[in-house]
């Protein structure tokens, strides 16, 4: 089991010193607004300790994906061959009126992913939390586009689960089966881990093969880490 680890870099690292070959390194920033020096980011990956860009969290600042201010990071990630996870979907249920005012569910719509997925083909992009809930944008998305995947993340331990399940069964019966990759986004509460991984497995709609594609192999083919 590996885990793709995102946030500061103090804090990756300081996973990574109690399981250096099970975290896969990773920067995480923009939800208030703030992005690093992109020398910044070649240098942690010079170091080998950045294996991709995620989670860019800017819709909580009201920064949609399409915004020029994160075109250098598309263009760096596709220059070094590493992925991008950014945010789409939810946040805090009422979070612009006590904790990020400038986030915008309309900032998280997958359309506005085109533009640069088109500037930039050789870009391996996930969309996070598979945005939720533009289900219908979502998939003509990852029809267009074969570059572009989704996780699971948070819907598949937060929300409820005929919620959960519904939007997965869409995404499964629109062909999209080895475009969708789990996801903890654990954040403070390493119990969830569990109770997601659970909720693929149980899933009354998955086949095994499905489950498999889901919980292991689709990540293994977009992180580059089969064998």
């Amino acid at each position: 089991m590996l885990a793709l680890a995102g946030g500061a870099a103090t804090t990756v690292e300081r996973y990574r010193a109690d399981a250096p070959k099970r975290i896969l390194p990773s920067a995480g920033f923009g939800s208030d607004g703030t992005l690093p020096p992109t020398d910044e980011l070649r240098r942690l990956h010079a170091a080998g300790k950045l294996a991709a860009l995620s989670e860019i969290t800017s819709q909580y600042a009201g920064i949609a994906p399409d915004d020029p201010r994160l075109e250098p990071y598309y263009a760096l990630a596709e220059e070094l061959d590493i992925p991008v996870g950014i945010h789409l979907g939810p946040g805090p249920p009422g979070t612009a009126y006590f904790a990020t005012p400038a986030y915008r569910v309309a900032a998280g719509d997958p359309l506005r992913l085109e533009p640069m997925l088109v500037r930039h083909p050789k870009l391996r992009l996930y969309a996070m939390h598979a945005g939720w809930p533009f289900g219908d944008a979502m998939i003509a998305m990852l029809f267009a586009h074969p570059q572009l995947y989704v996780d699971v993340a948070v819907l598949d331990y937060a929300y409820p689960e005929a919620d959960f399940y519904a939007y997965l069964k869409r995404l499964i019966d629109a062909g999209m089966e080895e475009r969708i990759m789990f996801g903890s986004d654990n954040m403070v509460w390493p119990d969830a881990i569990a109770v997601a991984i659970e909720r693929i497995r149980h899933a009354p709609f998955l086949n095994e093969r499905q489950k498999r594609l889901i919980l292991h192999d689709n990540a293994a083919r977009f992180l580059r880490i089969e064998g």
